[in-house]
C-alpha cells in the first residue's frame, strides 16, 4: 500500500541528472534511504520509498513528497506495481549485521540474496535502466586495508557472503540484460535519522544525550573510515548519473578514504556534546583493528568527492539527535539492528 507525505524540498538538479526519472529506493524510510530520498527529491526526481518499516520510520520521510509503499521486497507480487514507471532502483533494504548472520545464515541468505534476485528480475521485466546495490567491505574478509575494488573477496561471515553473492548477481544482470547495474561498498556511515542504529556514533549519542558515557571497546586506536550520510547519498547519486558504460557491472568503494581512530571520533563527539565521560571496556570479539578503503575509482569514474568533515558531520548529527530525543514521535524509535545498509 502507498501513502504520500507533504512536500518540503525544492528542485535543483546537478550536471548529468535527468530529473524526469523515477527512482524506487528499497529501505527508503531508513537511515541512508531517507537521506537519499531528500537529495533526489531536491534534485527534482520522482521518488518512491519501499519499506516495511521494521527498522525505518514514516517520520524519517516527513517533509518530502516521496511516496511510501509499505511492503517487503520479499512480497514479490507487490514489486510489479511498485516498479511501474520506474527508471532507476536503489536497493538498500537488507538484513544487516554480522552477529545476526552468524546466528541465522539462512535468513540472511533469503533477505540479502533471494530478495535481491527477485528485485533484479522484477526490475528487468519492468524495463528499469539503472540498478544500484548497497554492498559492504564485509565481502573482503581478512584482506588488509586500505581496501580497493581489486582486492580478492574472501568473506568470513554469512553477511559478507550474502553481499558478495548480491554483487555477483548485479554483475550478471548487467552482463546478461544490459541493465546499468552497479554495486557500492559503503564505509562506516553516520548522520541524522539513525536513532534505530547500533552503529558507534548513534550508540554514543543516545548514551551521552541521555546522561551516559562514551564507551570505547579496546584501546581506541582501532581505525575506520567514517562517512557522513549526505556524502554517501551523493555517491549513490553519482552512480545513478554516470554513463551506463562506466557503471554497468562495476563495483565502487564509497567512503572518505581517510583512516580515523575511534579515539579521534570520541574526541569529535565530546567536542560537539560537551564534556562527556569516556569509559574504556575490553575489546569485543570479532572487531577489526583497521578498516578503511581507497576511493580512487569512484573519484575517477563517478566524479565522487566527499564534502563534510568528520567534526562538521558529528556536529550536525548531534543537533539532529537533540531534536529527535525531544520529539514524542521520534523518541519511540529504538535501536533494532546492527550497522548495515539501511
Amino acid at each position: 500500500m502507498g501513502s504520500r507525505t507533504g512536500s518540503g524540498c525544492e528542485a535543483s538538479g546537478r550536471a548529468g541528472e535527468d530529473v524526469s526519472r523515477t527512482v524506487l529506493i528499497t529501505g527508503g524510510a531508513g537511515f541512508i534511504g531517507s537521506a537519499l530520498c531528500r537529495q533526489l527529491v531536491a534534485a527534482g526526481y520522482r521518488v518512491r520509498a519501499l519499506d516495511d518499516l521494521s527498522m525505518g520510520s514514516r517520520a524519517y520521510l516527513a517533509g518530502t513528497p516521496a511516496e511510501l509503499i509499505e511492503t517487503r521486497v520479499a512480497e514479490v507480487d507487490s514489486l510489479t506495481g511498485a516498479l511501474d514507471g520506474v527508471t532507476d532502483v536503489v536497493h538498500l533494504a537488507a538484513r544487516a549485521g554480522i552477529p545476526d548472520s552468524i546466528q541465522d545464515p539462512l535468513g540472511t541468505f533469503r533477505a540479502n540474496v533471494t530478495d535481491t534476485i527477485h528485485l533484479l528480475d522484477a526490475a528487468r521485466h519492468a524495463g528499469v535502466e539503472r540498478f544500484v546495490f548497497a554492498s559492504s567491505n564485509a565481502v573482503l574478509g581478512p584482506a588488509a586495508p586500505p581496501f580497493d575494488e581489486e582486492a580478492l573477496p574472501m568473506p568470513t561471515t554469512p553477511y559478507g557472503a550474502s553481499k558478495l553473492a548480491g554483487e555477483a548477481y548485479v554483475s550478471a544482470y548487467a552482463g546478461s540484460y544490459g541493465i546499468a547495474a552497479s554495486s557500492l561498498r559503503f564505509s562506516n556511515v553516520f548522520g541524522p535519522r539513525s536513532l534505530h542504529k547500533k552503529s558507534v556514533v548513534a550508540a554514543w549519542l543516545r548514551s551521552v544525550l541521555e546522561g551516559g558515557p562514551i564507551t570505547v571497546y579496546g584501546t581506541g586506536q582501532q581505525t575506520r573510515d567514517f562517512i557522513f550520510v549526505d556524502d554517501l547519498a551523493a555517491g549513490i547519486r553519482a552512480a545513478l548519473t554516470a554513463p551506463p558504460a562506466v557503471v554497468g557491472g562495476q563495483v565502487f568503494q564509497i567512503g572518505t578514504g581517510v583512516e580515523t581512530t575511534v579515539a579521534e571520533l570520541a574526541d569529535a563527539v565530546r567536542e560537539a556534546t560537551g564534556e562527556a565521560e569516556v569509559r574504556y571496556a575490553p575489546p569485543r570479539a570479532g572487531d577489526t583493528e583497521r578498516n578503511y578503503a581507497r576511493v580512487d575509482k569512484a573519484r575517477a569514474k563517478l566524479g565522487f568527492e566527499t564534502r563534510v568533515t568528520l567534526r562538521d558531520g558529528v556536529a550536525a548529527t548531534v543537533a539532529w539527535f537533540r531534536e529527535a530525543l525531544a520529539d514524542p514521535e521520534l523518541v519511540r524509535i529504538r535501536p533494532l539492528a546492527a550497522s548495515g545498509s539501511d
